[in-house]
């Protein structure tokens, strides 16, 4: 979501001196990818009294496949301008709320500013050990935030020091030309300007896949992903790519 936000102004420039292709497209996933997550009980992390959190949401039982869809990220490689912020410009957050990163992932191109926001009555203290970005935001409470600029393109996984469970990701994109899948697989990158490109798809349970494409000045191109790989010959590539893995 936040990269289509923080593209909208750079797509109505390029639209408005005629650029306007179009790259379409869907993600097929058969079976689930990511091993089911084990939340652990308050009491084997928590000390001193019990601290209530949000109250109980009525169970669910969420899609496995949407679920699975909508954690695919969509990026394009090429010659594009880089991200800039914009005056009115606001950071994406990943809010901690009942001991959980959400958004759990998010899409952001180099050179934004992503916040963390602490929603819950307890301390929390997130961190990252990745390349692309490492930081320590030290213990803060409720109602405080804290932000940190990715400088470049890259995977950075997002934990918790305080509660082991909780754990992000955010696809720290080259350009502003990214997004996140839709639970039934769709994806659109518009205003691409003229040229050739490679539409990367990445997901944390299986790492990059690309197609080339060529984009005219204006026109639809369609891509198909199908996850984890499939007949047609997708280039797979789990650890190289312009977005570094560590």
């Amino acid at each position: 979501m936040f990269a289509r936000i923080a593209a909208t102004a750079t797509f109505a420039l390029l639209a408005a001196h005629g650029f306007g292709a179009v790259i379409q497209g869907s993600v097929v996933i058969t079976h689930r990818l990511t091993r089911p997550k084990v939340t652990l009980e308050a009491g084997s992390y928590e000390r001193g009294a019990p601290v209530p959190l949000e109250p109980a949401q009525p169970p669910t039982q969420p899609d496995a496949l949407a679920f699975e869809r909508a954690h695919v990220a969509i990026f394009l490689e090429g010659p594009l301008p880089k991200f800039e912020r914009s005056a009115g410009w606001s950071a994406p957050g990943m809010e901690q709320r009942n001991r959980a990163f959400q958004p759990d992932m998010l899409v952001v191109p180099a050179g934004a500013e992503v916040s963390f926001p602490n929603l819950d009555p307890i301390f929390h203290n997130v961190f990252s050990l990745s390349g692309p970005k490492s930081f320590d935001l030290g213990n803060y409470p409720t109602h405080q935030t804290r932000k940190v600029v990715m400088p470049r393109p890259g995977i950075v996984m997002v934990n918790c020091r305080l509660h082991p469970n909780m754990s992000g990701v955010i696809v720290v994109t080259p350009n502003a030309w990214a997004t996140r899948a839709s639970e039934d697989g769709e994806f659109t990158l518009a205003a691409v300007p003229a040229g050739k490109y490679t539409v990367v798809a990445w997901h944390k349970s299986i790492g990059f896949v690309r197609k080339e494409v060529e984009a005219g000045a204006a026109g639809d191109i369609h891509v198909e992903f199908v996850l984890p790989l499939s007949e047609s010959g997708d280039a797979v590539s789990p650890t190289h790519s312009v977005l570094e893995h560590r």
